[in-house]
């Protein structure tokens, strides 16, 4: 979910949600009856009650919180000391018994415990102590005890903790029950059961944010006289009951957020009386039924992140009361089901909506014309679409009451139109990642006096600003004009007091970090991302970076030098390689709470690491590669085990590995290759649960790599790179055998690459730090921009292995799609099983001692496209057809005995004679190849487009690396966030 659609979503939801729960009591309190005099017992116990907890503000989240309690006195007039006069109590009109207490929002801090005197107001029919803090306490066992009379509880957002007691089921006569948004509030199942079985009156049933983690019960069922249910966020699974959807009385439920929950919508009647419909977030799926058209008091309606079919019926234009629509990402487009404008037609006639989130559904064609007749519009999303043509000048013109447009990560195209800065309202401006272009005169913006947020990024667009019109424009919060051909810090930065994040990326400043800029932004700024400019550091070079709570910092690729700058103790990501940067890293590193990303790769950095680096609390991601560190690896992990991604590579570090990196569980990624590291097999790393990446090429690592000590060594790796090294023995096919990730396609959790990021803050920015990794195959150099979380490749390459290569355990990586077994001194045959590597892309034997002929199996690898058997002992004729058209000759240098093509050394027979059938590069030429491949280039994972770059040696080559890049890393619209490293911001 988008943080700003999560924002706004709450938002609605929880103010409607108070005007229904409280619309029936907040007249009774505001005439208390101050003429009835209150028992002197309850005015102690109540006064006892106050006495047990502190006045805290920041206790009560509410705007309007303030402490009730405060006006409770022993003393003073007769009205002060009668305790039915007091704020927040209500007293029944002719007993005097206090029959209700709301202190909702009343700042209270601290705990109630099974003494309370509050358990001996035993008339209460009404309590209400939400939005307090209530600092983890358990709702004790006396409330379902001794307040049987209850019939309206509320406890929300009030920091209770641990199991709600099943006492709360005796309270018989609820017909409110709110427990929602605690601090890990949790029921057990067979509880729910009783509790849902015993409340038979019950109205409101809301435990959003209640840990329950099972199936829904079937008795929900029989809830009849159910108005209001909120099960949000509770870890439901398994079917929910369809019956609860015809609930005579039944105007709200609220599912959002139950990822594993299945479900459908059944037949609506025109009896169903829905206000509120929200299955966000959860496994509900099928047809959306034409009857939905029957839920006329409709008036929020939320399917976002399911997975609906594409089909909107056309009776969606019969829900005329709706005033919050969002459908964002409904259906499963990866499935390629894709919408067009008319077929939401039927929208134009919801003329109430307000909100309207249509983000990431495929949505494609030129913009949506039904949009026109929705006036009273103040949110619009179109985030993540496939929307070609022109903005509209209509837009603007019809919806003049937005005060949220979002079209980021679209095809538009053409020029901003000049009505949307007279959109007075507008706070939020979402123009990024489309094809926009024109010259954009900043000074126009002076307009949207509200405006807080603007992106302009990633578009065609060159922004001018004119020098002295910054005092008209309006204040941003977030200001993203990255990409936009500027060549200095806009002036207008001065004013800009009240600036949390900052994108300048690929622009084209040169020279220093102006002074001025930290000045106007040194108490708000949170998030600065001014990578890939021409910046030589930071005007008169402070020792510490000067903005006060900066979370994301990210100069890289830049020109800095000098000493790396201290940031303050806010920083969640520090981003600054491929810059100039040099001399040791401070200590002062390590003492930095928050950072989750330290990434200083590629720069001139030396010394060795600060011991204590490796007892950073919350470090995710440590970048240090291809810089001069030199020493021992300091001992990670001795404290904490945070650490995802692990890069030290290119460096000239020392001595053996650290054991305490065993203790790393998170670990998922390891580089420490080309470095000088002395150690034996690090057998004792196979006990991390998630490692899939090990890179140790290049270093001084020895010996015989023998047993693995247990059957469940490295559960999880699929990238392992031993290549360069002095290992000796047999190859290690007894760890080879735990490789299951390289044996089956294994379901991951959705993880693309190897990356490290956060969650949305609140200026909408997070940050993400892919992995890019470098594959040396034969000379050729292949850089991948991100790691792919699936890539497979084990290169033994280059040691002192010798013997066979274990031809029934080598053949059951079936999805390995690089090996690398070069350089070494194995013998015997190519094993036939090799065949059975169905994804195999690059297969190298070269330089060892195999004999015999080349498996014919090998010609069934249809994705082979490197193949190197050079200087070995092999004879025989070279296998035909499939991709063995394209080898070139020198793949069989060395090798005697072999012939046929591409040798000139014919076979005996007709066997030689027999043409081969067209390779698929022949077959890729017609398709669209520019030219033929006489020279090959490994390019695994050439079919999902990552490859990047191709480092060769000739210009055939740089016309196949040209060719690749435009085909497979052309300008490509992501899935959920744009591909590009560093801090990122939705707008």
């Amino acid at each position: 979910m988008k943080m700003e659609s999560w924002l706004s979503k709450f938002t609605y939801l929880h103010c409607l949600l108070l005007l229904l729960l409280n619309a029936t009591h907040c007249f009774s309190f505001v005439q208390t009856q101050t003429r009835t005099l209150c028992h002197a017992d309850e005015h102690s116990f109540l006064l006892q009650f106050k006495e047990s907890f502190t006045i805290n503000k920041s206790a009560s989240s509410s705007p309007f919180a303030y402490p009730k309690v405060a006006s409770w006195t022993r003393e003073g007039d007769h009205n002060q000391s009668n305790c039915c006069s007091w704020d927040g109590v209500e007293c029944h009109a002719e007993s005097g018994h206090v029959i209700g207490l709301d202190l909702k929002s009343s700042c209270l801090y601290g705990s109630i415990n099974s003494n309370s005197t509050l358990f001996r107001l035993v008339h209460l029919q009404m309590l209400d102590l939400s939005d307090n803090n209530f600092n983890s306490s358990e709702i004790p066992l006396r409330l379902g005890h001794d307040l049987s009379s209850l019939s309206y509880l509320n406890l929300s957002l009030s920091a209770f903790s641990g199991q709600i007691p099943s006492e709360i089921s005796k309270l018989s006569k609820l017909s409110t029950l709110d427990l929602s948004h605690n601090n890990g509030l949790e029921l057990r199942k067979s509880n729910m059961r009783i509790l849902v079985q015993n409340l038979t009156s019950i109205k409101q049933l809301h435990l959003s944010d209640v840990g329950i983690y099972s199936t829904v019960p079937d008795i929900l069922v029989n809830a009849s006289s159910l108005t209001s249910l909120n099960l949000s966020y509770c870890g439901w699974y398994g079917e929910f009951p369809v019956g609860i959807f015809h609930l005579p009385n039944l105007e709200e439920l609220s599912l959002y957020s139950n990822i594993k929950l299945n479900g459908y919508f059944p037949t609506f009647n025109r009896t169903n009386s829905f206000k509120t419909l929200d299955v966000s977030s959860t496994n509900f799926s099928g047809e959306l039924p034409s009857s939905i058209g029957n839920l006329h008091s409709l008036n929020y309606f939320d399917i976002s992140y399911c997975g609906f079919d594409s089909h909107v019926p056309s009776s969606f234009g019969n829900l005329t009361q709706l005033s919050f629509l969002e459908m964002a990402s409904f259906h499963d487009v990866s499935a390629g089901q894709f919408l067009v404008p008319d077929s939401l037609s039927c929208f134009g006639k919801l003329t109430k909506l307000n909100y309207l989130d249509l983000s990431d559904i495929n949505l494609q064609g030129n913009f949506p014309r039904f949009v026109a007749n929705l006036t009273q519009l103040a949110f619009l999303d179109l985030f993540d679409n496939s929307l070609t043509g022109e903005i509209p000048s209509w837009l603007a013109l019809e919806l003049n009451q937005l005060t949220f447009l979002r079209l980021t990560f679209n095809d538009l195209q053409g020029a901003i139109p000049k009505s949307l800065f007279h959109l007075r309202n507008l706070e939020f401006l979402g123009l990024s990642s489309n094809n926009l272009s024109g010259i954009v005169e900043f000074n126009e913006f002076s307009n949207l006096k509200k405006l807080k947020k603007l992106g302009l990024s990633d578009n065609k667009l060159s922004v001018r600003v004119k020098s002295g019109s910054s005092a008209t424009l309006p204040k941003f919060e977030v200001l993203n004009l990255a990409e936009c051909n500027l060549t200095e810090f806009p002036e207008f930065l001065k004013n800009q007091y009240k600036l949390g994040a900052l994108d300048l990326y690929d622009n084209n400043i040169h020279g220093q970090i102006p002074k001025w800029l930290w000045n106007a932004t040194r108490e708000t700024l949170v998030n600065l991302n001014l990578n890939y400019n021409f910046l030589t550091g930071l005007e008169e070079n402070p020792v510490t970076l000067p903005w006060k709570n900066l979370q994301l910092f990210s100069l890289d690729g830049n020109r800095l030098q000098g000493s790396l700058p201290i940031p303050p103790q806010s920083i969640m990501s520090y981003s600054v390689g491929n810059n100039n940067y040099s001399g040791e890293v401070s200590p002062l590193f390590c003492n930095l709470n928050y950072l989750q990303v330290l990434n200083l790769g590629n720069n001139s950095l030396s010394g060795m690491l600060p011991r204590c680096l490796g007892k950073s609390s919350s470090l995710e991601m440590l970048a240090l590669t291809y810089n001069s560190f030199h020493g021992d690896i300091p001992p990670f992990c001795a404290i904490k085990n945070s650490l995802k991604l692990v890069l030290l590579g290119y460096n000239q570090l020392q001595g053996k590995l650290p054991r305490s990196m065993a203790d790393c569980t998170r670990l998922e990624f390891l580089h420490i290759g080309n470095n000088q590291i002395s150690d034996i097999f690090p057998s004792w790393l196979g006990v991390l649960p998630i490692l899939r990446g090990l890179i140790l090429g290049s270093n001084a690592f020895h010996g015989i790599i023998g047993k693995p000590p247990t059957n469940y060594e490295f559960p999880n790796l699929c990238i392992i790179d031993l290549s360069n090294n002095l290992f000796s023995g047999m190859l290690p096919s007894k760890y080879m055998e735990n490789w299951s990730f390289m044996k089956y396609v294994v379901a991951n959790d959705g993880s693309r690459y190897f990356e490290v990021s956060s969650s949305t803050n609140k200026y909408g920015n997070y940050y993400q730090f892919s992995y890019d990794m470098i594959i040396h195959v034969k000379g050729v150099k292949l850089t991948y921009y991100r790691t792919p979380y699936d890539l497979r490749l084990l290169d033994f390459s280059s040691n002192r292995f010798e013997g066979e290569i274990p031809a029934s355990i080598i053949g059951s990586l079936r999805e390995l799609q690089l090996l690398n077994l070069s350089n070494n001194s194995l013998s015997s045959h190519i094993p036939s099983s090799l065949g059975n590597l169905t994804a195999l892309e690059s297969l190298d034997l070269s330089q060892n001692k195999l004999s015999g002929m080349i498996p014919g199996s090998l010609a069934q690898l249809t994705f082979l496209e490197y193949f190197n058997v050079s200087h070995n002992h092999l004879w025989g004729p070279i296998p035909l057809g499939q991709q063995f058209g394209t080898f070139l000759e020198d793949s069989y240098q060395g090798n005697s005995g072999l012939c046929g093509k591409p040798l000139s050394k014919k076979c005996e027979g007709s066997e030689s004679s027999r043409l081969p059938p067209p390779s698929s590069f022949e077959a890729d030429e017609e398709a669209g190849f520019p030219f033929k491949f006489d020279w090959y280039v490994v390019l695994p994972g050439v079919v999902s487009g990552l490859i990047v770059g191709v480092v060769a040696g000739n210009t055939l080559a740089d016309k196949k690396h040209k060719w690749f890049v435009e085909k497979f890393s052309r300008r490509r619209k992501p899935t959920t966030t744009r591909a590009r490293r560093g801090t990122q911001n939705l707008a």
